[in-house]
């Protein structure tokens, strides 16, 4: 019988350390979508959290320097001064006047400094104009 309660005592005690990790690996990779607005109002509690803020690139705004790319989010009247210098590339449909998505963390200096970015060229998503009437009861005739 104390082989039966060592070897379940055993068992409880690896399944508790995989859930442990679990939720610390849960809770470490969440990261909350934001707005530039909702960014400034966090104040101090913003630095050094993981984030996840969107916005559209501002025109005439992205720098390439080497490895690194700095541009400007807004949205509304608000704006972020973003760097990225991560490892994968950006993506084609980056470009000014895109929206964008900047995964990262806000530095004690007000720059928010993104390890990935994600965007998405407006004009491809934009509903295709509606046809009219007329034109498709001429087809069918």
């Amino acid at each position: 019988m104390k082989t039966y309660g060592k070897f379940s005592l055993l068992v409880v005690a690896i399944i508790g350390l995989l859930v442990w990790l679990a939720m610390g690996g849960i809770s470490e990779s969440k990261t909350y979508y934001k707005t530039i607005s909702e960014l400034m109002q966090m104040g101090d509690q913003a630095h050094g959290k993981r984030l996840r803020v969107g916005g559209d690139v501002e025109d005439g705004s992205i720098v390439r320097n080497g490895k690194e790319v700095s541009f400007v989010l807004h949205q509304d009247k608000q704006k972020l001064r973003v760097v990225y210098s991560g490892i994968e590339p950006l993506p084609d449909t980056f470009k000014n006047g895109a929206q964008a998505l900047a995964d990262g963390k806000l530095g004690p200096n007000g720059i928010f400094e993104a390890s990935k970015i994600q965007a998405k060229c407006a004009s491809k998503y934009e509903a295709k104009p509606t046809q009219n009437k007329e034109a498709l009861q001429n087809r069918k005739a």
